[in-house]
């Protein structure tokens, strides 16, 4: 006597391939977008910290401007704030996907921008940008600003 044959069919094959490209088709977007927010979340924290590092600079000399300016209005340029943090996100190594930068510095001010590289040139929420007074702020983008600077 034969057994029953142990196997599937051709239909049952196909069904199983389409639902698995629907899940796919679902599934890929969703986590690209996770992992883009997870990369625009460490360019936020590296630029606080940036603007942390910006305070305290300030704080030691009564000026966000380097010691190469002399403090005077009109003299300060974004390079006059030496080595103070890191460049790029991530902080600690590995392949950039923003660029830190002191983007304008004054005595009294300063306007910092992660610029988008790598893996995030394409990123819909554009460059991050945060100020002295806190504001924080996209460039570049076709997102708003409450979708990218999430609390």
């Amino acid at each position: 006597m034969r057994g029953k044959n142990q196997g599937f069919t051709l239909v049952e094959l196909m069904i199983t391939v389409a639902i698995i490209g629907i899940l796919a088709t679902i599934a890929i977007p969703s986590y690209k977008e996770y992992i883009a927010r997870s990369k625009r979340s460490d360019a936020q924290l590296a630029l606080v910290g940036l603007a942390q590092a910006m305070e305290r600079f300030n704080a030691n000399n009564g000026t966000y401007c380097g010691s190469d300016s002399g403090g005077t209005v009109g003299t300060c340029v974004a390079d006059d704030v030496p080595g103070m943090f890191a460049q790029a996100v991530p902080t600690d190594g590995g392949t950039a996907y923003y660029n830190l930068r002191i983007f304008t510095v004054a005595v009294n001010d300063y306007a910092l921008r992660a610029v988008r590289t790598g893996s995030m040139t394409s990123d819909k929420c554009g460059d991050l940008t945060l100020t002295a007074s806190g504001v924080r702020g996209i460039v570049n983008n076709t997102a708003t600003v409450t979708e990218c600077w999430r609390k």
